[in-house]
């Protein structure tokens, strides 16, 4: 892996503020990815996103995006809102928020979810529609309470809610797919050797997300009373053979 790579590993919030303000950078590399990983891939994405979280296709619906960055994706979930009738909040750093666009049916804070919503948080409990985290939980599964902020995102939820943790990277995934003949097709592609991934499973992974984190997420929600599901992810997005999606739905 490449030192560029390296560089949008094991990032924090303020990290992710940094690379906003970073000129020099792409606005995929802004939101952690390399150009590789995203350019001209936002629209499978976006269509992936909206084949799961159904509630984006109705009329006046509430909608919440934590985290969104200032990639093409929140600015395709701002126009859909807009067609729909809907009013869309986003919460994520002043720095990100600054590229994303201002209309009337947008409302920002700027901040960390839930604290950024201050006193409005109530206004929003049991009145949510659809609320989407693409490639964010596992930031707050290693800096913040992953539990805390599962919950309230569940108490947000109006009946027939729904919520898409998107893009969920799970290193016991990656292993299984890096055991298997296609992994191993994919890393010799990759590294130009036929050496083989090492693959070690039952191995302490510091600060990594697994099954075990995945599946507690959908134990907690469903405990609570929320349908739950791990989904995968379309094949033709780029990091399908090693992330894949959580839907919580409030029945």
């Amino acid at each position: 892996m490449n030192n560029k790579t390296n560089r949008f590993e094991n990032l924090t919030f303020d990290d992710f503020r940094k690379l906003a303000t970073d000129p020099k950078l792409s606005r995929h590399e802004k939101v952690g990815f390399p150009d590789s990983y995203r350019e001209g891939k936002e629209d499978d994405i976006f269509q992936d996103i909206c084949g799961k979280l159904t509630n984006l296709s109705l009329p006046g619906k509430k909608v919440l995006e934590i985290g969104p960055g200032c990639s093409e994706l929140p600015v395709m979930l701002a126009q859909l809102c807009e067609r729909n009738g809907g009013q869309l909040i986003f919460v994520d750093s002043d720095e990100m928020l600054t590229f994303l666009p201002q209309a009337g049916h947008i409302t920002k804070y700027a901040g960390t979810f839930p604290a950024a919503l201050g006193n409005d948080l109530g206004n929003w409990v049991g009145k949510t529609d659809a609320i989407l985290a693409y490639s964010v939980i596992q930031y707050i599964f290693t800096e913040g309470n992953l539990w805390s902020f599962v919950d309230h995102c569940l108490s947000l939820l109006a009946d027939s809610g729904e919520i898409l943790f998107g893009d969920v990277p799970n290193i016991t995934m990656r292993k299984r797919f890096f055991a298997s003949a296609a992994g191993e097709a994919v890393h010799r592609d990759y590294t130009g050797s036929d050496k083989k991934p090492e693959v070690i499973f039952n191995q302490l992974e510091s600060g990594q997300m697994d099954d075990s984190v995945v599946l507690g997420i959908l134990a907690r929600a469903r405990a609570q009373g929320f349908h739950a599901w791990v989904m995968p992810q379309a094949k033709t997005l780029p990091m399908a053979n090693r992330r894949e999606d959580i839907l919580i739905r409030k029945p």
